[in-house]
């Protein structure tokens, strides 16, 4: 082939190459754009609804929440019932050991 030929092919194909990425600039762009057409009426359909999960949402921590402080409650009283009941066992234990050792009747 010669020179003059070859450059011609090159322009050929660059020329081809430059319209297959025109028509894929424009199919990309008018992608993009019924996309963002989408995205705007689901967003302002949506509105009321997402709302409302939000309310529900915030419903639900406000209950998770008053539960997780009733249990917290619950909890601290039950460790001062059982901390009571250990300083019982623990005084009648020291007395039962003064007993045995020192031979005293310690009540």
């Amino acid at each position: 082939m010669s020179a003059e030929k070859t450059e011609i092919n090159v322009e050929a194909i660059e020329a081809e190459a430059e319209k297959i990425l025109q028509a894929a600039r424009a199919c990309a762009n008018e992608i993009l754009m019924k996309a963002n057409e989408e995205a705007n009426a689901i967003m302002s359909s949506n509105n009321a609804a997402l709302e409302q999960v939000k309310i529900d949402c915030d419903a639900m921590i406000k209950k998770a929440k008053k539960e997780s402080d009733r249990r917290v409650d619950e909890a601290g009283i039950k460790a001062a019932a059982i901390k009571s009941e250990m300083n019982k066992k623990a005084s009648g234990l020291v007395a039962r050991m003064v007993n045995d050792v020192a031979g005293v009747d310690v009540r």
